[in-house]
């Protein structure tokens, strides 16, 4: 006889999975114009351009990037600790429409995102979850999206896959060519498009 598991709506991937339907209920608004406000959360970045190797996920209305915000205590361990959020979030989207604004070949105006701001020790958690649910292009196959500036000194390290696809951002042009190139970068996410 089967034995069914009674649901646990405490059980961590149930909680984590309120959180990701909550940010998913959200409405998509610009990434280039957000109304500053306070707090830390995660997000979700959309594409709905013409750049032909992001078709697929257009088409699909399928997330590009997911992403979190915790606030600046959070990385030294002081997660659940009612750590100030400050603009944390806000930052955070806003360094990434900085980031788009400076590349040629896609446009600013064809992303959007939705955001929630959230308790602090719900981040990871809610980010996983997303990452794991729509396995998005930038997380996995194009990397380098998030990246900052690695300073003077550490411009040695390879430019990143995302750099290497979307040309502009002036740091980047610092660091040192991959051994891929483009159309390497683009065959192998038509190879893991066709496999989602």
């Amino acid at each position: 006889m089967k034995k069914e598991m009674p649901y646990n709506p405490l059980e961590k991937n149930n909680l984590g999975a309120s959180v990701a339907d909550a940010l998913l209920e959200r409405a998509k608004i610009q990434l280039d114009n957000i109304e500053q406000f306070i707090g830390a959360g995660i997000y979700v970045i959309y594409y709905s351009g013409n750049f032909v190797p992001y078709s697929q996920i257009v088409a699909n209305d399928i997330p590009i990037y997911v992403g979190k915000a915790v606030p600046a205590g959070a990385r030294k361990g002081n997660f659940g600790l009612e750590t100030d959020p400050g603009q944390a979030l806000y930052k955070r989207l806003n360094e990434h429409a900085e980031s788009i604004k400076q590349v040629s070949n896609i446009n600013i105006v064809d992303f959007q995102c939705r955001y929630l701001v959230v308790d602090d020790i719900w981040i990871p958690l809610g980010e996983s979850l997303l990452i794991a649910k729509f396995s998005p292009i930038w997380n996995k196959i194009i990397d380098g999206f998030g990246n900052h500036d690695p300073g003077k000194g550490r411009y040695m390290q390879l430019r990143s896959r995302w750099d290497t696809l979307h040309p502009g951002r002036a740091w980047s042009s610092k660091c040192q060519n991959r051994i891929e190139t483009e159309k390497q970068i683009i065959g192998e996410l038509t190879s893991y498009l066709k496999n989602m």
